[in-house]
């Protein structure tokens, strides 16, 4: 099969992204040679393929900065309301090839860097993924700061600068290994250190009285938080809006009594307790874990953040000619900010703080602004996520935040008291203290109860929130609870990942899908459309092809580009259930041992993702699939029909590979617990048909692309809840179904692990005896779609036709679209067309 064209070189025959302007190469290649001559250190002639990237980030970056001063100072004048988004996690990934996209820029760099003998692509592959988020919280976050930027929203993401991001997956043996990502070492080009703008963090201390009434936080210890900021360009607008992550620093006289005393070794060494904060990414997904540093973050973002909102509240120009606002009426016309899930939920207690200690307001008075100035979005329903932190934990690191929390919930508990009256239970179910053993706070009602808006993120997710996780606070307000549909950044998710796909798309129907994907539906006139059926399944052959170079060279695994590729990516988690694939293999693996004169469907099966190191359940998993891989990849009877791939360290840089070249999306958790899923909506913007239960945003997907486009299987959501009251008995499938019985035989007896055949006892017990996602209960009609997905796949025609079906009906779930929605529904602002002109034209 002939080698397909390398991006690069499409990029040179045909493009999105507009011919090069001459001048703008010249420039870009002088820029280049400027920075490159100023990256290399006196003693070293000659340069590195690092030295060239950062040569190129920073001749990238300088077109960047004049759009992003102007954006501020645009801002500063016009003085809109100003978005607050609060995450504990930003998952970016890779900057450069974003920044090109995005500026319109990407032509001129390719052109310049080919004149001068350099490969883009080359360049762009040196880049360190910032990798500070877990999964798909993190990566919403990233995908939100574009659409917003992308839409002229005076929008702010704030969060930590984690010196360490999420971990890097190495599998050594078949098992995961965890290696720290010290993705700072060589420097980071995209974001510049704020020093002027640094601020004070207070932690432990007491709590004064005053007989006045005030208030004092005393007898603190003071961490610094210094800012680092970095662009995030809109969609050729012209607008740069800004990230702002803190770093922890020790301030300079920190532990000044054990230098008097003569120990200064010890008083500089001690800086790095405080320094810890910004250490490290606590590396869990949908899991809570109690540890007082992970307090002490979430804390430090939200206090420093306030601080800043409240400066530049106080010192924006606006209506009147005054220096500075004095008076918080205003507050919540011009601030708003969004809590991405509970990380953030301090910021109601710290508010408060600030409002009635510091500002000294009137406590009713200070509890309507934080109300109105706060909205919180619910991620999970699962209760092992849900934040529950030891009231003891607060007493000591946030003695005031203690007191305005039981204040806050105290009078929370007299009105429902009033509504309800002697409904003690309905008391214990809504406060936001737990009583027991531990006396514990629940921050999911902390952030109900302090928010005007609580929003889910599908609508299935959103209702499940009314109907159970929220019920009684639903009861109580039920104006406050919206739904906001997940989406991603179709500049990330097809633009820049899939050039061969948007090329074909422009051509049928131009650009503005870019920034609208809704226009995708023009496409349904190219359903039956024989040359554009042709160019899609073009394009997926060229992205497979592509791929399996890629992965021929990381695990020397000769891949069949023309089987299925059928891709599971995502964090290893039980309700995921990656174990459902892991049946799926071994049952094909045996059916094809059974009879290999028959003919099937050539499938590759990639599962990729990275289990929480104390996660033991899911560690067994990546050594099931791993052990599983080893077995069918190394059987003769088997040869290229079937193969099993573990993708090593996932992580968005690969996401950008793999997704364009799947065939088939594995989207299977047990209905009713995906909140929504991001994975799902960029599978099916790139071209590959959805095997999926009706979960999270699955059911939208569905119901947008006709359920005959997706492959539909499993309980419902109202199943799954009867099978809870009647009871789930694995022990009744296992018996029922042989091909099934099979399998878990086979994993239980070491027929996958015969150097240790206990192995996987672990994984056989928690299937048979305690599976909270009832695996075995969907893996019939699993089996049997699964066949429905391979009768599919040998008509190739009729398989591309619902490709091209499901690519046209996934405008919906467009990031855009989301931020829209949130913009008008829950901040109480505008999206804007306004182009800011660019720094070359004089501003008016």
């Amino acid at each position: 099969m002939a080698v397909p064209l390398t991006d690069s070189e499409k990029r040179k025959q045909i493009s999105v992204r507009g011919i090069a302007g001459l001048g703008d190469v010249a420039e870009i290649r002088k820029s280049f040679n400027r920075h490159l001559h100023f990256t290399l250190v006196k003693d070293r002639n000659v340069a590195t393929p690092r030295d060239y990237y950062f040569a190129l980030a920073h001749t990238v970056r300088d077109h960047l900065v004049g759009r992003w001063i102007r954006t501020q100072q645009y801002y500063y004048e016009k003085d809109p309301k100003r978005i607050y988004y609060l995450s504990l996690e930003f998952y970016m990934g890779r900057t450069l090839q974003n920044t090109m996209v995005n500026l319109g820029l990407q032509n001129a760099c390719d052109e310049a860097i080919y004149q001068l003998g350099l490969d883009l692509e080359e360049l762009e592959e040196i880049e360190e993924d910032a990798g500070l988020g877990n999964g798909g919280l993190g990566r919403l976050a990233a995908c939100f700061l574009d659409s917003m930027a992308t839409l002229g929203l005076a929008a702010y993401g704030y969060g930590i600068r984690y010196e360490f991001g999420i971990f890097n997956q190495k599998i050594v043996d078949g098992w995961q290994v965890e290696e720290a990502d010290d993705w700072l070492r060589y420097g980071n080009p995209w974001e510049k250190a704020r020093p002027e703008y640094m601020l004070p963090v207070h932690f432990y201390g007491r709590v004064d009285h005053t007989p006045d009434g005030g208030v004092k936080w005393v007898d603190t210890q003071v961490v610094l938080a210094m800012p680092y900021d970095t662009p995030v360009p809109g969609y050729k607008n012209n607008t740069v809006n800004t990230m702002r992550l803190w770093s922890a620093k020790a301030p300079n006289d920190f532990n000044l009594e054990e230098f008097n005393v003569g120990d200064y070794i010890q008083a500089v060494l001690d800086r790095n307790l405080a320094e810890n904060i910004s250490r490290v990414l606590y590396p869990n997904d949908n899991f809570f874990e109690g540890k007082e540093l992970r307090l002490k973050q979430e804390y430090f973002v939200v206090a420093a953040t306030l601080q800043d909102i409240i400066r530049r509240f106080k010192s924006s120009k606006f209506g009147c000619r005054d220096p500075v606002r004095t008076c918080f009426e205003t507050f919540p016309d011009k601030v708003a900010i969004q809590l991405n899930d509970t990380h953030p939920a301090l910021s109601i207690p710290e508010l408060m703080r600030i409002l009635v200690d510091v500002e000294k307001m009137d406590w009713d008075k200070a509890w309507e602004i934080t109300k109105r100035t706060c909205a919180y979005t619910n991620h999970t329903v699962l209760p092992e996520a849900l934040e529950r932190w030891p009231v003891s934990m607060f007493e000591k690191l946030l003695p005031r935040h203690l007191e305005i929390i039981y204040a806050i919930n105290q009078k929370h508990l007299d009105r429902v008291a009033a509504l309800y009256p002697g409904d003690i239970d309905r008391l214990r179910r809504m406060s936001v203290i737990e009583e027991g053993d531990c006396k514990r706070i629940n921050m999911a009602h902390l952030c109900v109860i302090g928010s005007h808006a609580v929003n889910g993120v599908a609508r299935i997710h959103s209702d499940i929130v009314k109907n159970s996780v929220f019920k009684d606070f639903y009861d109580l307000e039920p104006e406050k609870f919206q739904n906001k549909t997940n989406g991603i950044t179709p500049r990330r998710w097809l633009l820049l990942c899939n050039p061969g796909l948007s090329d074909i798309i422009v051509e049928r129907i131009g650009e503005e899908f870019l920034t609208d994907l809704s226009q995708l539906k023009k496409l349904l006139n190219f359903i039956n459309d024989e040359t554009f059926i042709r160019d899609v399944a073009k394009v997926k052959q060229e992205n497979k092809l592509k791929f399996s170079a890629h992965l021929e060279k990381q695990y020397k695994v000769k891949i069949n580009p023309s089987s299925l590729f059928d891709v599971q990516v995502k964090r290893i988690h039980e309700y995921k259930r990656q174990l459902l694939n892991c049946l799926h293999i071994i049952t094909l693996y045996n059916r094809i041992r059974k009879d290999p004169k028959k003919s099937y469907v050539p499938r590759t099966i990639m599962i990729g993702g990275k289990a929480a190191p104390g996660y033991h359940m899911a560690k067994m998993i990546i050594k099931l699939v791993t052990s599983i891989g080893n077995v069918v990849n190394n059987d003769p009877y088997i040869g290229d029909r079937l193969k099993v791939i573990f993708l090593e360290n996932y992580r968005v840089s690969l996401a950008e590979k793999v997704i364009p070249a799947a065939d088939l999306s594995e989207q299977i958790s047990t209905a009713g617990t995906e909140a929504s899923g991001t994975g799902n909506m960029k599978f099916m913007l790139n071209g590959a048909l959805t095997i999926g239960t009706m979960d999270g945003a699955n059911v939208e997907m569905a119901e947008e692309a006709g359920e005959k486009n997706l492959f539909i299987f499993g309980m419902r959501v109202e199943d799954v809840e009867a099978m809870d009251k009647k009871g789930y008995s694995a022990k009744e499938y296992y018996d029922r179904i042989p091909e099934l019985r099979q399998a878990i035989d086979q994993m239980s007896s070491g027929f996958f692990s015969p150097n240790d055949p206990g192995c996987f006892r672990d994984v056989v017990d928690m299937l048979m005896y305690h599976d909270r996602f009832k695996v075995f209960a969907d893996y019939e009609d699993y089996i049997k779609c699964q066949g429905q997905v391979d009768q599919l796949y040998m008509n190739p025609r009729e398989w591309t036709k619902k490709v091209i079906k499901n690519i046209a009906c996934s405008g919906k779930f467009s990031s855009d679209r989301t931020i829209t929605e949130y913009a008008r529904e829950i901040w109480g602002v505008e999206p804007s067309d306004v182009k800011i002109p660019p720094p070359n034209i004089p501003r008016e």
